[in-house]
Formats: C-alpha cells, structure tokens, sequence
C-alpha cells in the first residue's frame, strides 16, 4: 500500500485508509468478533491509518480500535480522533440516533479550550493507547449547527483550535484540522490557523466538486493535506438498485441518481466499476492524502482494497472531464 506524508509532518498514511464510524454502530449493527476480524485484516492488507470518534457509537469504536491496535507496534499505524463531542451520563446530554450501541453515554458539544485537553484524554482512556497523532475539531460547519454555526464557529476559534494548535506544539499530537462535512468552514479555518489536514467527508467525489473552485487549490498552495470521507457519497456511487441508494445517507432524489447513471456508463464503457473510479478519483488530487471509507463487512474491506489496487486507464478520467462529470486531474 502506497502511503503519503501529511503536509509538513512525519506522519504517513496509506492511500487508503479506515473511517471507523461503522465500529462504532452507525447503521448495522456489527459485534465484537466481525469488529475484531475486520480490523485484524485491514492491518494485514497494508492500511496503516484508522479514524474515530466520540460520537462514533458513543465511544464504542475507540474502545474497538484500542482494544486490537493495543496489539500492534505504535510506529505501524496512525491514529485520528476528534474534539468537539465530549462524552457524558444520559442525563446530561444527548443520544445521538445514528447509533446502535448500548453505551450509556450521551453526547454533550463542548468547544472549549479546556474541553479539547479533557477529551483527548478520555478518548485515549477508552483506546487504552498513550497518544493519538492527528486529532480533528469536529463538525463545526452550518450542515451541523444550522443559523447557530456562526457562533460555534467562534467559540471554536477562541477555544478548541488554539488548544489544538499548542498540543502540537507541546508534541502532545502530531497534526490537527477540523473533520467536517463542509469545506467552506475549512476554507475559513484555513485563513486564520496553521492546520496540518482536513478531514473532509462527502464533499470531493466523483458526484461533487465544488472544493475543486477555490478550497483545494488553497490547501495545495499552503500545503495541507486532506483526507477524504465518504467517497461514495453514503452509497449513490457503489448501488446498482436505486432503492438501495443514499446520498448523505438520505434516499437519492431523481438528479442525484441520474448523475450515478451517467458516471456508471462512462465508467462501464472504460471497463472500470463505479465505485473503483469513485475510490481512486479524489487520490488524483495532489492535497489528498488518504480516502478512509467505512465498511460494515469484510466483504466490503476486501472490495475496497480491490479497488484501491485496480489500474484505470487515463481515458476514463479525460472521459469523464469532457462530459462535464468530473475534473481532469492529471497525476
């Protein structure tokens, strides 16, 4: 597994990471033995970086992760997590209801200085780890916090973020960023802070674009990374059935479907899998350092990492630019 440098860091990760939100329950269910079987492989198969949560099943997946990671050398992989969720009693927060887990813990948003250093270090009690070397402020973008994002944005910016920044400093961590959903609040983060990655989920992909216009070319400039969540936009660009089919995890609409068609068909017509060309599409982009997509299955782990290995001929790229679909990245 190819692996790329994280901005101006020592930190190297593999092309193809793991999003660990499904450990954590987000959607079906997975046990203790599957968690333990999927991990072990993807550790076999090459993949070096794995990122989680709080929020992912209320701490359940950092305990996962820990528990197997435990086992390995700390110099053989790397290991993000986010600040910004603090975990709490039932009563003083709230369940999120994405998740399946019976933790009994609830999530209470918490942007403080002083909130980021107590996080860390109840995530790296529930890893059983002694560091993690990325850490992501997270969700502070308007898809998360609505007409109040302006504040927390703030709050953020006055709070956790300079505490992030003077943990690595203090070689506490080795990076930050933010982990987000919009990139027009990593755009505005990366104005005003020395970040080192984003976190970046559903919005560079073969269905979306836009970070193309002015956010990448800035992170490329300045030389900060980004990782890419959610490659396959929550399952329009790997279904073939479109009731099957969700894009930011909501049914598709008729637009959103026909654009999965047509990607599909110049895809087929190139002798490439839509889900191959949405893996391997955002790694064309100089900034993007890893894609972590999420598995629910070993079945999906090793589609993944077939994916990430299939040769795909240029033609496919210059075919999908001249439709108007997908940008011409040369690499």
């Amino acid at each position: 597994m190819q692996k790329r440098r994280i901005a101006n860091t020592q930190i190297e990760v593999a092309e193809l990471g793991f999003g660990g939100a499904p450990l954590g329950a987000l959607g079906s269910y997975i046990d203790e033995s599957d968690a333990e079987m999927i991990l072990t492989h993807a550790l076999g198969s090459g993949i070096n970086y794995f990122d989680t949560a709080p929020l992912y099943g209320h701490g359940l997946s950092e305990k996962r992760l820990g528990r197997i990671l435990a086992n390995i050398d700390r110099g053989d992989f790397v290991l993000s997590t986010k600040v910004g969720r603090r975990l709490v009693d039932p009563s003083q927060g709230v369940r999120n209801p994405q998740m399946r887990d019976e933790e009994n813990k609830a999530i209470r948003y918490d942007y403080s200085y002083d909130g980021a250093r107590r996080s860390i270090e109840e995530s790296l009690e529930r890893l059983g780890l002694d560091r993690v070397d990325i850490v992501f402020c997270h969700d502070i973008g308007v898809s998360t916090h609505g007409e109040n994002q302006p504040a927390v944005f703030q709050e953020a910016c006055e709070g956790i973020l300079p505490a992030l920044s003077h943990l690595r400093t203090e070689g506490v961590i080795g990076a930050f960023g933010l982990g987000v959903n919009d990139w027009q609040v990593c755009e505005d983060v990366l104005g005003l802070f020395d970040v080192d990655v984003f976190l970046l989920a559903g919005r560079f992909t073969l269905a979306e674009q836009t970070a193309l216009d002015t956010f990448l070319p800035k992170c490329e400039a300045r030389e900060v990374s980004v990782v890419i969540g959610g490659p396959y936009n929550s399952g329009l660009l790997t279904v073939a059935e479109r009731r099957k089919a969700t894009y930011d995890y909501k049914p598709v609409n008729d637009a959103q479907w026909a654009l999965a068609k047509r990607l599909g068909s110049i895809c087929t017509t190139h002798g490439v899998d839509l889900g191959t060309a949405a893996l391997q599409y955002p790694l064309r982009h100089k900034s993007v350092a890893s894609v972590i997509p999420g598995c629910w299955k070993m079945q999906e782990l090793e589609q993944n990492l077939q994916r990430v290995h299939t040769p795909t001929p240029d033609t496919l790229w210059k075919a999908l630019d001249e439709a108007g679909l997908a940008t011409y990245l040369p690499v």
